[in-house]
């Protein structure tokens, strides 16, 4: 339960401090006093959004601190709300807000009398229909997520495959074509500069025999020289015979002839091994056109064509997993639907079971607060199955069976709304919860209506705490704990009130004479007639 509260500068509470107790706890006050703060207090540290608005004037931000306890175990919360940020706290500790919806989920319920509209929104209705599905629905439930799951997966994959077939096997074909022409040219980066040396060589085939004949030619002419030169290599030898120190002089003379020699027999065999050969020029042509082509199709250079190469054959691999998978992936989603279908028609039938209990238990507890005899009616349809399953559910009443059941916005009364929200609340298990709080649900009721209110809280409050905001005096009287916020301009105090006090409280509610002797009384049989009721 919730063991301490802690409020600081939210709107008028300045700085209230309360310790709610086990059982029904009522929160009272004129209107205005900013009764409804301390359950937005309570909002506020189960992770729900923060209103900057909310902000008091007494800093530049408010503070909401709580200690519950759950099966023994303690835990503390805070939340700090300032102009353009929230922070909160778990345990001493920063966390996010998420982390406090989810340390205390299922602990703690908020319920508003704002609610009924929610009645009317058919997202709402059916969580509390699925809230009450027995075990063979919620498997009928979990067997429908499951098989829905799977059909939006099988149609995010067709919807993958472009949803063309046709149109995936001819860009199968491309691939394939692409990756098929460029492995059929078999390039090497490293050949292109040859093959472009021997485009040079085959196309000035006779230029260069030409001109290397030329140049045998004028080495080894006679007139040319090169016998002068012989001859003087011959003498300088001779003279290093004769002195050792030319000896070296003489040996690069002697390597300049042999070098002479040995160039001319090059120049030679060179000009012999050109050789002009069409046939050989016009294969070089078509390669190197070979190429070229590849290149302005696929890449800049050869090794960027081979590249694109091996991502075409990757592509071409993929597109025919993909093209396989097109063929049979009609057949694997018809099947799916049929799936969803039968799962749809399982998670109906239980939702119809369940939409039935809880209308007949909300019933009894409309019965119990003071209608004759109310029809509560759930209309569970078949629908075209979504995420939600494959139902269109929505809620009529009427306060007597003679009536037409309405949907809940229809509704004029007030006290009926109050009372319907209470009683299809308790149906659909909101007492499961260990701290539940009605937030100024008794709007439009009195008398016994009122009494029937306070009774059914009682009873719902034995073994949980259950706080309530109210202007009832006779849901009050039957409080464990009762909670008074009074306002002083623009600052609310709150107090817990017993005995004395709480006789002044109730006589308030009562006639709005707090001092009034007659009140008084009623107020203490007002007490004696609860007490007596919970006994």
């Amino acid at each position: 339960m919730l063991e301490e509260l802690h409020v600081s500068n939210l709107g008028l509470l300045a700085d209230a401090r309360i310790e709610p107790g086990p059982g029904l706890v009522a929160v009272t006050g004129e209107t205005g006093t900013g009764k409804t703060l301390l359950l937005g207090a309570l909002r506020l540290l189960i992770g729900e959004s923060a209103r900057t608005d909310r902000i008091g004037p007494d800093g530049d931000e408010a503070v909401v601190e709580g200690r519950f306890s759950t099966d023994g175990v303690e835990t503390t919360v805070a939340r700090r709300v300032a102009a353009g940020r929230s922070r909160a706290y778990l345990d001493g500790a920063m966390a996010p807000n998420t982390a406090l919806e989810e340390r205390l989920a299922g602990s703690v319920e908020i319920v508003a009398q704002h609610e009924h509209t929610a009645l009317g929104q058919e997202a709402v209705v059916r969580g509390l229909v699925d809230g009450v599905l027995d075990a063979e629905g919620v498997e009928a439930r979990a067997s429908y997520r499951a098989a829905w799951k799977a059909l939006v997966a099988l149609r995010r994959d067709r919807d993958s495959l472009g949803g063309d077939p046709k149109a995936l096997a001819r860009d199968l074909d491309l691939a394939r074509h692409e990756a098929r022409e460029i492995e059929a040219a078999g390039l090497d980066p490293d050949a292109e500069d040859a093959l472009r040396s021997d485009l040079q060589r085959l196309r000035h085939a006779g230029e260069i025999q030409e001109l290397l004949a030329g140049a045998h030619a004028e080495l080894t002419d006679e007139q040319a020289g090169i016998d002068r030169i012989r001859t003087a290599v011959q003498g300088v030898v001779e003279a290093a015979e004769l002195d050792p120190t030319l000896e070296g002089l003489a040996a690069r003379l002697r390597g300049l002839a042999t070098e002479l020699d040995e160039a001319a027999d090059d120049v030679r065999a060179g000009g012999e091994d050109v050789e002009h050969d069409p046939g050989a020029l016009q294969a070089a042509e078509e390669r190197m056109a070979a190429i070229r082509s590849l290149q302005r199709k696929y890449g800049d250079s050869v090794a960027d064509v081979i590249a694109y190469g091996i991502e075409a054959a990757d592509r071409a691999d993929r597109l025919a997993g993909l093209v396989e998978r097109s063929e049979t992936i009609g057949a694997e989603i018809e099947a799916a639907e049929h799936a969803v279908d039968a799962a749809a028609e399982a998670l109906h039938a239980a939702r119809r079971r369940a939409a039935k209990e809880l209308s007949e238990r909300a019933a009894g507890h409309l019965r119990q607060l003071g209608f004759g005899d109310p029809v509560i009616d759930i209309a569970v349809e078949r629908t075209t199955p979504a995420a939600s399953g494959g139902d269109r559910i929505t809620l009529k009443f009427a306060s007597e069976a003679a009536l037409t059941p309405a949907p809940v916005s229809r509704i004029a009364s007030g006290g009926e709304l109050s009372r319907l929200v209470l009683a299809i609340r308790l149906a659909a298990g909101a007492g499961e919860a260990a701290i539940i709080a009605f937030d100024e649900i008794d709007a439009g009721i009195g008398g016994t209506t009122a009494l029937a209110m306070g009774e059914k809280l009682a009873a719902l409050a034995d073994g949980r705490q259950v706080l309530v905001v109210t202007h009832l005096p006779q849901v009050a009287a039957f409080a464990d704990t009762h909670i008074v916020v009074e306002r002083s301009g623009t600052t609310a105090t709150v107090r817990t009130v017993t005995g004395p006090d709480r006789i002044e409280e109730l006589t308030r509610m009562l006639g709005g004479l707090a001092a009034s002797e007659r009140g008084q009384s009623h107020a203490e049989e007002l007490l004696e007639l609860a007490a007596g009721r919970r006994s």
